[in-house]
């Protein structure tokens, strides 16, 4: 049943779906045009306010870069592939391996979006070389523990409104993670989703007749490297692990004093550092550690090339008052109590045009804080309700599912249509979270 629900789901994604970049020129184009039918603005002040803002997120950008590749290095690492090949061996059936993917997934993910991201394609890879299971939906079970991501230590959003100096401090001040990830309603609606999610997973395993197997020879093109001789000074250095770790102690030992010490709390810049310095320390050598930054790099890509264009619409929306116009709309059908419902909704359409947590902030948070300080609406609440909108759609947008299907070599039709069913799933757990928790 439900793979006949999913298919004309797929195909529709795949026909009308374009590539994230491209949405960000759509995005453009229509804030633009809206400010200058809607606002009255003219072309030319409209083209100053997209150029004079296109650079205001570069801080922020690198953050964001940061936080995708530290968590893949981390994920990356000698220690963290040799633990997921052990914890391999404790599935011992189709159903057990989708629900045990799940959750090595969802914790993960809940610990860092780029660490969840890569553990969960590499232990799908892993179960599959022992398991005989259907590779198409457990390669979709690891990715849909990725919907958890901004509820948890590297949420982009409750992140940011707690470093100093944020591009809205001015509007809210800093936000303490204790009001945003770890608040009541955040925390139940992570349970839920660590209850729901392998649960569904595991009901839509097809028969066997029906299932997608994979070759085995081609998941086994992982050899380790073999011993190199070191002759130059230079290789000597480059496989140093006295090197690495004359550095990397020292950066998990600061990390200790900022927790233990100095009571210090989470932010970009912390989670960044530590998961830099563990990766530092778990690969031993710098050469490693540069192998798995050459992979990572590639799937910040997007990040590097869109975040400017996000910055241009957000002055756009800002400067024009389109910002202030469409808060106003909202608040006048919402109330203080539904307003988390329909920002979490927003933010999931959004999302389909702005594939990234930091990026939907910047063009969010113009509209959303308004509107809440309007009503008198929880403004943590409503910045983990554009959270969860931003992590809820990314179930039906492929953008984060590139490094997934690039591990685990499929393409998005082969695992969207598993992750539809799981959009209306934990789309309905969310929203009763956001509202009544």
């Amino acid at each position: 049943m439900l793979k006949f629900v999913s298919k004309p789901a797929v195909k529709l994604v795949e026909r009308y779906l374009p590539d994230p970049y491209v949405f960000v020129l759509l995005l453009t184009i229509i804030a633009a045009f809206a400010a200058i039918a809607v606002e009255r603005q003219t072309p030319l002040d409209v083209l100053r306010m997209w150029g004079d803002g296109f650079w205001n997120l570069l801080t922020f950008s690198m953050q964001m870069l940061l936080v995708l590749v530290t968590g893949f290095m981390l994920a990356n690492s000698p220690p963290v592939k040799r633990l997921l090949q052990r914890l391999a061996n404790v599935a011992r059936t189709p159903g057990g391996a989708i629900m045990l993917v799940t959750y090595v997934s969802l914790a993960a993910s809940w610990i860092n979006w780029g660490f969840g991201l890569v553990v969960g394609a590499l232990f799908a890879k892993e179960l599959a070389k022992l398991i005989r299971v259907d590779y198409r939906l457990l390669v979709a079970s690891a990715y849909s523990g990725f919907v958890v991501w901004h509820g948890g230590l590297a949420g982009s959003v409750p992140l940011t409104i707690a470093t100093d100096g944020h591009f809205t401090a001015d509007q809210i001040g800093v936000i303490g993670t204790g009001s945003t990830i770890f608040a009541f309603f955040n925390l139940a609606i992570v349970v839920c989703m660590f209850i729901a999610i392998p649960l569904v997973n595991r009901l839509m395993l097809p028969d066997d007749k029906d299932s997608v197997y994979v070759d085995t020879e081609r998941l086994n093109d992982d050899t380790d490297a073999q011993p190199m001789r070191l002759t130059r000074p230079a290789e000597r250095l480059e496989n140093s692990v006295t090197l690495a770790w004359l550095v990397g102690i020292p950066g998990l030992l600061f990390m200790l004093d900022h927790f233990l010490l100095r009571g210090g709390g989470l932010n970009l810049n912390v989670v960044n550092f530590l998961f830099l310095f563990l990766a530092i320390v778990l690969h031993r050598t710098p050469r490693s550690l540069l192998n798995s930054l050459n992979e990572a790099i590639k799937g910040g890509a997007g990040i590097v090339i869109q975040f400017p264009f996000y910055a241009g619409i957000m002055a756009i929306m800002v400067q024009s008052g389109l910002a202030t116009s469409m808060s106003e709309w909202l608040v006048s059908f919402a109330t203080e109590t539904s307003l988390p419902f329909w920002t979490f909704l927003s933010a999931g359409i959004v999302n389909l045009f702005v594939p990234s947590g930091g990026g939907q902030w910047a063009v969010q948070a113009p509209v959303m804080l308004p509107a809440a300080e309007a009503l008198g609406a929880d403004i943590p609440r409503i910045a983990m309700a554009v959270a969860w909108g931003d992590a809820w759609t990314n179930l039906l947008q492929p953008f984060w599912a590139l490094p997934v299907l690039a591990i685990a070599g499929l393409k998005a039709k082969d695992i969207m249509g598993f992750c539809l069913i799981q959009l209306f799933i934990t789309g309905a757990i969310i929203s009763a979270g956001l509202v009544w928790f």
